[in-house]
């Protein structure tokens, strides 16, 4: 059996115990309010595609996870049951995923995601707009087909790119995509809490649902640009110590030179 060198442990822990202090920190600090549940969003929820990129999927989940409990410790309020830390989680474990290569994982919880949120009983899968009919989760459908794609099993590779350019590009898909997935995931145990544990109607949630059909957009935007507008920079600051360099990928396919002599 494999035995992880007491420097790497050391490490891992340390890790957590930074980041976790982190992310309770910004947790603290509230943003927006969140339409019709009485709780906000908090400055922390930016790191989350962070904490997956560069941590990968278990010491950024887990840190997520521990800075959530610590801040709920520290005073601040535990919507949902105290299941709020599940949409950030899943942002964290499925770019984290990403970076390492494991493309079928992420698409398969994304698929599942959408598929429970559109079969759920309070779900309005269609809004009527002066525009005509469109779908409510036309934005988490288009982000899964950019996951499907080429982009989406090369975005994880491309942050960890010594290139600016493929750096940004990279944190725009993973961002896009994980945002969306955090969104599926909160309405899913938003409407688990409010609906099928409490006393919320589907008339309600209709309601609801049709104000942030024209919301969420802005909204997710906003975060996806915060998180890369601090991704970016700090993967360009910390990328020689988070990405070894046998995890890089060779940047123009040709074989090393120096090597073959």
């Amino acid at each position: 059996m494999y035995k992880m060198p007491i420097s790497q442990k050391t490490k891992i822990i340390a890790f957590i115990a930074v980041f976790s202090a982190l992310y309770a920190a910004l947790r603290i600090i509230p943003t927006v309010p969140m339409i019709g549940t009485g709780a906000t969003f908090h400055l922390s929820d930016i790191l989350a595609p962070l904490y997956g990129i560069l941590l990968g999927p278990y010491v950024g989940g887990l840190s997520i996870i521990i800075g959530t409990f610590a801040a709920i410790g520290l005073g601040t309020p535990a919507p949902f049951l105290g299941l709020d830390f599940f949409p950030a989680l899943v942002v964290a474990v499925s770019l984290g995923f990403l970076v390492k290569g494991k493309w079928l994982h992420v698409v398969i919880l994304n698929a599942l995601l959408l598929v429970l949120y559109a079969f759920d009983p309070f779900t309005v899968n269609f809004i009527v707009t002066p525009w005509g009919t469109v779908p409510y989760l036309w934005m988490h459908i288009a982000a899964f087909i950019v996951l499907l794609s080429p982009l989406g099993r090369k975005a994880g590779q491309w942050v960890k790119s010594s290139k600016s350019t493929l750096i940004t590009v990279g944190f725009v898909i993973l961002a896009f995509v994980g945002t969306m997935m955090q969104h599926l995931t909160g309405g899913l145990i938003y409407e688990t809490v409010f609906g099928n544990i409490g006393s919320m109607t589907k008339a309600s949630f209709a309601t609801t649902w049709n104000i942030v059909f024209y919301i969420y957009p802005w909204e997710r935007l906003a975060l996806i640009v915060g998180a890369v507008l601090v991704g970016v920079p700090v993967a360009k600051a910390l990328q020689k110590f988070f990405f070894s360099p046998e995890n890089k990928p060779v940047s123009n396919g040709q074989p090393n030179k120096s090597a073959s002599k």
